[in-house]
Formats: C-alpha cells, structure tokens, sequence
C-alpha cells in the first residue's frame, strides 16, 4: 500500500462492489479466521499438504499443459503453500454459498450444491487412494461434458497469433510490444536490470522442459499494470521471445511478476516450511509445480533487485469459466462435481510421488483416512461452515465499504 497506494484504491473499489469480490481481495481475513478454527480433520499429515491457498469458484479455468493437453484445472497459485486439506475445501464452500446467494438461489439449494462438491472431492481422493496414477489425471476434451467441456472447446479456438496481434505489433520485419494503456516503456537502466532478471529464470526451468536455445532471445521489455484484485500494486514486465523458430508467428510472450507473501504463510509460522522457498517467487514456481503434475514447460522463478519475481506464459490458451451463464442449480450442480475431482487431483498429485520434498508420503492415503467413514458428518460440517462465512464475509463486506468509503482505512 505505501508503494502503490493508487492501485490499493482500485482494489478496493473493485472488493466494494459486491461480497464476493470483497472475498475474493480477503484471504488474509479468511485465514486469520482460521488459525482460530478447531479442524477435528487435521492431523499430523493433513494438516500439512499443499493447498492452492485462494480456492473460491472462479480460480477455475483452461491451460495448455507441457504434454500439449488442453486441461481444466486450478489456474491461480499465487497464495499456494502448506496447510490443511479443508482450508481449501472451506474457502471454495463459503465462495459457493456467496455466488449462489448473489443468484437468489435457496440455502436448501445452497447446501445441496455445497454438498455435491464435498461429495465429488472424497469419492475422487478414494479413488487416488485405491488406484495409484493420479498424476495421470486429467479433465482434458476427452473426459469432461457440459459446460466444462464448452470452456475447453473455445480455448481449443484460440491462437498465439490472435494474442500477438493484440498486444504487439511488427516493424521493420520484427515483433515489439504496442505501447498502449496499462504498458509502461522502460529506460536502459531498468531494461537491463529485467533482461539480467531473464537470464537467471532460464537456469529454473526443469532439463526436461527446456526447448532449444533459439527460443529464449528476447526480443522485447515493457513493463506492465492492471493486474488483477489480488496482485494490486505488484511490479510486472512482459517479456518477447523469439519462440520455437524465427517466424514471427510463433513468438511467445512471458510475464514476469513479483511473487507475493502468501496468506496462509500468516498463520503457518514453521521454520522448515519457510526456509524451503528462497523467495516468493521460487514458491510460487515450485507450488505450481507441486500442484500441477503437468505444469507450464515456461514456468521458473528468477530475482530483480533481490526481490523474487515467478514467470510463467502470457497464455492464449487460459480460459475462465463463465459463471454468468449459470443460473439455476441444475446448471451449476455438473460444474461443482468437476471442480471437486479437480481439487482433488490437485491435493493428491502434490506428494511423495512429485519433484517437491516439503510433502513426503501419499495424501490421498492420509485425506481417505482422516475422513474415513465419516463422510456423511465430513460434509454436513464443511457445509454448515460455508453457509456460516458467507453470511459473515456479507457483514465484513458491509464494514469494510464504510470503514473504505469514510476514510477509516489508513494509507488509502
């Protein structure tokens, strides 16, 4: 807020719009809330997985993996770390029951839609507990329907050209970013301390996702704003590479972004954990990977100014999902099944059986035992907590707009 307390007003006013942006912007509310919380579903091993640390219902979306699959999957981890299994599955409850509401949709409804989810996340972690492979699965073109499957088939429509043509243009028979709004044109200075930043990153890209050299020459710096509520005021550069050859069609663009200090790290004061991560952008990097088995073959971590910055592709593939166009909970009960398969995997693949070390043994084993037969009560719990925030995240929406809007809100 002190660096940039102009674009912590534009957040602000974005989180006053409606509760659900209020929750989206609040993690560090939501988890101070829950260093307070008795977890009867957290023991020694579950109490300590990696978590994706902001799931609510629009953390969803399409991306290409390193295999070339379009995947319905997580698509943000910038909060990702260590903590409880159920820290996840609450914050994505309690986003279920704000979404819902704000469609007038019944809590009867409300609990049933919360519910399906639970249910879909336990019978998939059984299923990764009795059959070994989670890494292998995916919700791709070939395994999904519905409104999921429509999400893949219109990131299947996009191109990298139609993404170059946006944000670039070519002179002189070669490819440079446009200078237009949210672009910032950097001094040599500055230039060169991000193509130094640049060369760094590539040392953190996995051997076995490298390409060949000629894809790394950049081409273009410009830096970047606009991010999104929960990266307000973070420094962020596009970077121009020439891409897989020299024709200008295949260019890649890469974005280079501070890592931030993850919310849940507030309330997960161990000393092991922290001192894994040489910065925040080594976390993020290595979360992803963690919770990705098939991450972005772009994806590494570098330092500007010794501060830690994680890139990654400026995709043409990522997609949301479209939650506007569900409106019944007939439409939205398919598409919550899906994202707990999907949270599921993601708890799942992120163990001894991935490149991290911070997680050593088998977490569908240790989710599938601490819930045991107990689904029934696993659920009825998880459900009632999600009603509850919601209706709490609606009266700290109502403080915090005029705590905002009175100037109550130092620094802003």
């Amino acid at each position: 807020m002190t660096a940039d307390a102009g674009a912590f007003r534009h957040k602000f006013r974005k989180m006053a719009a409606a509760p659900f942006a209020f929750y989206r912007g609040s993690a560090c509310l939501f988890y101070a809330d829950m260093a307070s919380e008795n977890d009867r579903w957290a023991d020694d091993r579950t109490s300590r997985v990696w978590i994706q640390g902001d799931l609510h219902a629009e953390n969803f979306g399409t991306y290409m993996d390193s295999s070339g699959a379009l995947v319905f999957d997580v698509n943000d981890f910038d909060e990702a770390y260590l903590g409880s299994f159920t820290w996840d599955l609450k914050r994505l409850a309690a986003s279920v029951a704000l979404m819902a509401w704000s469609k007038a949709i019944s809590d009867a409804d409300i609990e049933q839609l919360i519910g399906g989810y639970l249910r879909s996340y336990v019978r998939q972690v059984r299923q990764f507990a009795e059959h070994p492979g989670d890494e292998m699965f995916k919700l791709q073109l070939d395994s999904t329907d519905g409104l999921v499957h429509k999400v893949l088939q219109k990131a299947r429509l996009n191109t990298r050209v139609a993404l170059l043509e946006r944000i670039t243009v070519v002179e002189d028979y070669d490819r440079r970013f446009s200078h237009g709004d949210g672009v910032r044109v950097l001094d040599a200075g500055e230039r060169a301390a991000v193509e130094h930043a640049f060369e760094g990153y590539l040392a953190t890209i996995p051997e076995n996702k490298r390409f060949g050299s000629v894809t790394y020459h950049v081409k273009d710096v410009v830096g970047r704003k606009g991010f999104g509520i929960g990266s307000a005021g973070l420094p962020a550069y596009n970077i121009l590479v020439e891409g897989h050859s020299q024709a200008l069609d295949n260019d890649v663009v890469l974005s280079m972004k501070q890592g931030n200090v993850p919310a849940p790290s507030r309330v997960v004061r161990e000393e092991r954990i922290r001192d894994y991560f040489r910065n925040e952008g080594h976390r993020t990097a290595v979360s992803q990977r963690a919770l990705q088995a098939h991450a972005d073959p772009w994806l590494g971590h570098t330092e500007l100014n010794g501060t830690g910055f994680v890139v990654a592709e400026l995709s043409p593939y990522v997609d949301d999902l479209d939650w506007s166009e569900l409106t019944e909970p007939s439409d939205m009960a398919p598409v919550l099944d899906y994202l707990g398969r999907a949270t599921a995997k993601m708890h799942c693949v992120s163990d001894s059986d991935s490149e991290q070390t911070l997680v050593d043994f088998q977490c569908e084993e240790a989710i599938a035992g601490a819930i045991g037969s107990a689904e029934d009560e696993f659920v009825a719990e998880l459900t009632e907590f999600g009603l509850a925030y919601a209706a709490q995240t609606r009266d700290d929406h109502r403080l915090f707009v005029d705590a905002f809007r009175n100037g109550e809100i130092p620094g802003v």
